[in-house]
């Protein structure tokens, strides 16, 4: 049993306890009940489970702004020279506003927090990413309503290249969505980057706004764990299988569900704990001009690629390999949409060569096991 698997044992050993002696302590309260008040209680109790299963059944709805894929224009204005200033791990929030155009041709204007997140993009990047919350009082009746607080992938620096890699990315996640649900909801952006201090508009480029990790938790039935150490006897096979083969795929070796590096842990009211990855610019399919491998992986460039699945989900993977066959149509045909069309041909071209060499080494169960799940480690 992992340390992970024991503290969640002993929470549930604790919590069964608690619920044991308090019966005892309250058994000559409930014996002295008249039985008129007993039977009041129950019908209440039996109103009360009632009202809570069809809570339970009712399915959290995605927020409207996810609902269209249709790129969506906004001006975002902020201290920008105050923002660029925050550099540490505990940001503080900065008032901002976000504006776009509704369909009856008015602009609405959101009022809205920011602050700036990441780590190595903090330090390296023109502008910094960032992490906006909305509050749910100020943005009713508009597109950011109950968007909680979701992140902005913006642009690092003011230049085409790195636009590109921005649109890469938001295509990584459209395809995640593709395979699973147990990922983030997206949509892209063209954001005008206005300083509220002076008045000027300092970018006007691509980004996306990914899903609230709190809301893709609700939307699986349940909530997010934060705790680290995870290992393979906690988390769910089936989905640990997926997510493992679609870092695989599209060549990403930065993350660390176990470490909750780039990835997130979702602990469902039956206890099981799926995983999900996010942030992909480290990804072969991106191919940023920055991103490197870790040194202590055998692959020299972020364009190799080297399984990092559990040895443990080994009877999984096999399973999960029908997937990714029966998708790649719909994966390859969204480099063709209206938003793959944002990408440049020569991208798309190199995009789907990769993923080519993705199925070739998927090509037949054998292939698989000799040319990527033998690769498989104890832990990550």
């Amino acid at each position: 049993m992992s340390r992970l698997s024991f503290r969640l044992s002993l929470r549930s050993l604790l919590s069964a306890a608690l619920l044991t002696v308090l019966p005892c302590a309250t058994s000559s309260l409930l014996v002295a009940q008249s039985a008129d008040s007993a039977r009041v209680k129950k019908q209440g109790a039996r109103k009360s489970e009632k009202k809570a299963e069809g809570t339970a059944r009712k399915a959290p709805k995605l927020p409207q702004f996810f609902a269209s894929e249709t790129p969506l224009a906004l001006t975002l204005t902020l201290n920008i020279r105050q923002l660029r200033k925050d550099r540490g791990a505990t940001a503080p929030y900065r008032p901002a506003t976000m504006s776009y155009v509704d369909s009856a041709g008015a602009v609405v204007t959101v009022p809205m927090r920011a602050r700036t997140r990441g780590i190595w993009r903090l330090k390296n990047c023109d502008f910094p990413p960032l992490r906006i919350k909305v509050s749910d009082k100020a943005s009713k009746k508009t597109l950011f309503h109950d968007l909680g607080e979701p992140k902005l992938v913006n642009f690092c620096r003011n230049n085409d290249g790195y636009e590109q890699y921005i649109l890469q990315e938001f295509m990584l996640y459209r395809i995640y969505q593709l395979l699973t649900p147990a990922s983030h909801h997206v949509r892209l952006v063209k954001v005008a980057y206005t300083d509220s201090a002076t008045g000027k508009v300092e970018a006007t480029r691509y980004g996306f706004i990914s899903e609230d990790p709190a809301q893709v938790a609700e939307r699986m039935g349940g909530t997010i764990l934060k705790e680290k150490g995870a290992g393979s006897d906690d988390l769910d096979a089936p989905r640990s299988a997926i997510a493992f083969l679609f870092q695989y795929m599209i060549g990403n070796t930065d993350f660390s569900f176990g470490g909750l590096h780039n990835a997130e842990l979702i602990r469902t009211s039956t206890g099981d704990i799926y995983p999900i990855a996010y942030d992909f610019d480290y990804a072969g399919a991106v191919n940023a001009s920055y991103a490197a491998p870790d040194p202590r992986l055998r692959i020299k460039s972020v364009r190799e690629r080297q399984f990092r699945g559990y040895c443990a989900f080994n009877a999984e993977y096999p399973k999960a390999l029908p997937l990714f066959t029966e998708k790649r149509s719909a994966i390859y045909a969204l480099y063709a949409d209206p938003l793959g069309q944002l990408l440049s041909q020569r991208t798309v071209k190199e995009t789907l060569s990769y993923f080519d060499d993705f199925y070739k080494d998927i090509q037949t169960p054998k292939d698989a096991q000799r040319k990527v799940f033998d690769d498989c480690v104890t832990s990550n």
